[in-house]
């Protein structure tokens, strides 16, 4: 039921979110003001070379005791709170965000391996399973995802979103049904690069845990929506699969549909894909939308039980639940294009067109 949109600018013209807002404050209807969030690339141009950890916690004090992990594991370059508006939220947590690299701490520790994503990733997944009360839910570098509990016009209005500028923007209306209402189980989820939103449900939750449990990923957000952000870090990053493959990782094409594939060397590969990565495959009524600093892709279930849209119009695309949200977006589309059942649409930055991380079929 939940609501989805974003768009990219793909020369990397960056603007707020006010366009972002109108789409996603049109879908108000499929949320039910328990959740809602936003994601935007570009926005830290003066640390873009930093982590940009946003943490949440319950208290100051839990917040102090964040402050001393990172000191002990980072090198903290600076540290804020997160601008809030607090008038129509004041019920809400300590919000921080900390611009910070792998500290001296990095060579005597157990994650060190010589790459500093992998180490920050351990040490966020250290914090977040080790407090109770604390956690990052934002990772990345130059970019950030700023989300809670409320309407989507509530959420945006509460982070002082108008004062940000991106060049892609990711937002979300929650209707949670498996899962709480909660600030931490609002989306966009993050690691590192990657955020998603997603709409629906993930059966396979429980395997698609355990599989990431087996490469040291922690979920603590109570939600099935998590393991997708953490799947797109495993089989992009430290896999090195193209975008295109991961979207058939996820979302597999049938037996039947591999079967009837005519090349023989793209059906062994589709099936070395269905085979290798069983247990990352999702299964489920869904619809996803994420998000890198390269660029943005959507993929549904194999029977499309949830909805996606998408479309272009000049140097922009862009990508919602519902056709009306993407005219909130831009009145003069040029083409609207909606997706198959389990057909992947990958937009990349005009600067990573040739980059061999997106793979050749699925191109928008």
């Amino acid at each position: 039921m939940c609501g989805i949109s974003g768009l990219i600018s793909h020369k990397m013209v960056k603007e707020n979110g006010s366009r972002i807002k109108k789409s996603i404050v049109l879908q108000n209807d499929r949320g039910n003001g328990l959740g809602a969030g936003y994601a935007s690339y570009g926005i830290y141009p003066e640390y873009e070379q930093l982590y940009a950890l946003h943490v949440m916690a319950m208290n100051s004090g839990s917040m102090l005791k964040v402050k001393k992990f990172f000191q002990e594991n980072f090198e903290i370059h600076y540290e804020d709170d997160i601008p809030v508006w607090n008038k129509r939220i004041s019920d809400h947590p300590v919000l921080k965000r900390f611009f910070v690299e792998p500290g001296k701490a990095r060579f005597s520790d157990d994650f060190w391996n010589g790459n500093e994503d992998d180490y920050t990733i351990g040490r966020v997944m250290k914090l977040n399973d080790s407090f109770d009360d604390a956690f990052v839910f934002s990772s990345g570098k130059n970019m950030g995802v700023f989300k809670g509990v409320g309407t989507p016009a509530d959420i945006y209005n509460f982070f002082l979103l108008d004062d940000y500028e991106g060049y892609i923007w990711l937002a979300h209306n929650r209707f949670p049904t498996n899962t709480p209402g909660w600030w931490g189980g609002a989306h966009p989820f993050n690691l590192l690069g990657w955020s998603i939103v997603h709409n629906g449900e993930i059966s396979s939750y429980g395997i698609n845990r355990r599989y990431l449990e087996g490469y040291d990923y922690v979920c603590r957000m109570q939600t099935d929506s998590e393991v997708v952000a953490y799947l797109l870090d495993l089989l992009i990053r430290r896999h090195g699969l193209s975008v295109y493959d991961t979207t058939m990782v996820l979302a597999p094409p049938y037996w039947a549909s591999t079967e009837r594939v005519t090349d023989a060397d793209l059906q062994e590969h589709l099936l070395s894909l269905k085979i290798i990565y069983e247990s990352a495959m999702l299964n489920g009524p869904f619809a996803i939308l994420a998000a890198s600093n390269k660029g943005m892709f959507s993929i549904t279930d194999n029977t499309k039980l949830r909805p996606m849209t998408s479309a272009q119009a000049g140097d922009y695309s862009y990508f919602a639940s519902e056709v009306s949200a993407l005219y909130e977006m831009e009145e003069n589309l040029g083409t609207v294009f909606t997706p198959r059942a389990g057909q992947p649409c990958i937009v990349m930055l005009d600067l990573y067109k040739d980059d061999q991380e997106i793979g050749k079929e699925g191109i928008l």
